[in-house]
C-alpha cells in the first residue's frame, strides 16, 4: 500500500513499514508539501503537531485509512473523515500511560521546587534551608476530565495516598462505578476546582474547551493550589494563569502544552521558577513509541486482511 507518514515513528516498525509497502516519510512538512506529498497515498499516518485538514485529504482521492498515533483529534477534520468513509483508527493506551507518568512527575516536581534545587546547587548554592516543598500524601487530587489518561492519574493519585475526585463531560452512574474501582470519587466540577490541592487537566481540545480555564475558572480554584496541564494548547488562557501565579493565588504551574508550539513557541508563564515547561513530552517514552509502532504494524495488517476497523485494536487489548 501506498503510506505517508508525517510524524516519527518508531525505528522499528517503520523499517518493517518500509519492506512491505510503498512509504514516504514527510516529518515537519509543510502545509503545500503535505497537498503535494499525499495525492497518491492510501494510508497517512499522523500524531499531534501536524493539521490534516479536509483540504489536505481531498487532495488524495484513494485515502482509505488514517492512523493517529495517538488520542487527540483536534489536528484532524473528522467531518470530511466521517463523510468520505475514510477509516481512522486510534492508538489511544501506549501514550496513556506515558502521559499520566508525566502528569504525577510534573506534580511532584513542581511541588518540591526540583528545577529550582537543581539550578541553584549548579550555580554553587547549598539551598537546603531555602527550598520549603508540599507533600502529595494527604491531599486533594482533582482530575479535571477522568478519562482514559485522567482516571489513571487519580488511580495513581488514590495510591500515593491522595484523595482523588474527578470531573467528566456526561456523568452516570455506571462511569461512577467504574470510577470508584479506581478509588476516584466522581464530583462536579466546581467541587474539584474549589477543593483540589493539585488539579490536572485531561480534556480534548474542541469549542467548548478553548480557554476552559480563562481567569474566572482559575480564581475559582482552591488558595494556593498547583495546575498541572497536559491537555492541548488552547485548554488554559496562559495570561490568566500568568496572573493567578503572579498574585499568588495559585502556589504554582507545570504545562506540557501550550497556545503556541514548536518553532513559534512563546509563553507569558517563562521566566518563573515555580513553573515547569515541557515541550509536548507527554507521550514521548521510548517504551510507549515502540508499543505504538507495533499496533501500527497490527493495525496495516488487519487493514490489509479486510479485518473490520476496530476489530484488532479489541484483539489487541484482549491479550
Amino acid at each position: 500500500m501506498k503510506i505517508l507518514i508525517v510524524s516519527p515513528v518508531a525505528p522499528d516498525a517503520l523499517e518493517a513499514l518500509q519492506a512491505v509497502h510503498d512509504v514516504v516519510c514527510a516529518y515537519d512538512a509543510s502545509d503545500s508539501d503535505l497537498k503535494r506529498l499525499i495525492v497518491d497515498r492510501e494510508v497517512l499516518i499522523f500524531r499531534s503537531g501536524v493539521n490534516i485538514t479536509a483540504d489536505v485529504m481531498a487532495r488524495a482521492p484513494a485515502l482509505r485509512l488514517l492512523i493517529r498515533a495517538g488520542s487527540g483529534l483536534d489536528n484532524v477534520d473528522v467531518g470530511y473523515v466521517r463523510a468520505n468513509g475514510i477509516t481512522l483508527e486510534r492508538i489511544e493506551q501506549p501514550g496513556a500511560k506515558a502521559v499520566a507518568e508525566l502528569a504525577f512527575g510534573l506534580m511532584l516536581g513542581v511541588a518540591r521546587q526540583i528545577l529550582k534545587a537543581d539550578a541553584l546547587l549548579r550555580q554553587g548554592q547549598w539551598a537546603k534551608h531555602q527550598i520549603r516543598g508540599h507533600l502529595l500524601t494527604g491531599k486533594v487530587l482533582g482530575v479535571y476530565g477522568a478519562g482514559n489518561i485522567g482516571s489513571r492519574v487519580g488511580a495513581m493519585g488514590a495510591a500515593w495516598g491522595m484523595e482523588a475526585l474527578g470531573c467528566i463531560e456526561n456523568p452516570t452512574p455506571e462511569r461512577a462505578a467504574l470510577l470508584e474501582q479506581s478509588n476516584i470519587r466522581l464530583a462536579d466540577p466546581a467541587e474539584v476546582l474549589s477543593r483540589a490541592d493539585y488539579l490536572s487537566l485531561h480534556v480534548p481540545l474542541h469549542e467548548s474547551t478553548r480557554n476552559l480555564f480563562d481567569a474566572d475558572r482559575i480564581a475559582n480554584m482552591k488558595a494556593g493550589a498547583f495546575l498541572v496541564n497536559l491537555t492541548r494548547g488552547g485548554v488554559v488562557n496562559e495570561a490568566a494563569l500568568a496572573e493567578a501565579l503572579d498574585s499568588g493565588h495559585l502556589a504554582g504551574a507545570a504545562t506540557d502544552v501550550h497556545e503556541n508550539e514548536g518553532a513559534n513557541f512563546a509563553s507569558p508563564l517563562i521566566g518563573r521558577d515555580n513553573v515547569i515547561l515541557t515541550p509536548h513530552i507527554g507521550a514521548g517514552t521510548i517504551d510507549s513509541q515502540r508499543e505504538i509502532g507495533e499496533r501500527i504494524l497490527e493495525i496495516m495488517g488487519a487493514f490489509d486482511a479486510g479485518i473490520p476497523a476496530g476489530a484488532a485494536g479489541q484483539a489487541h487489548g484482549a491479550q
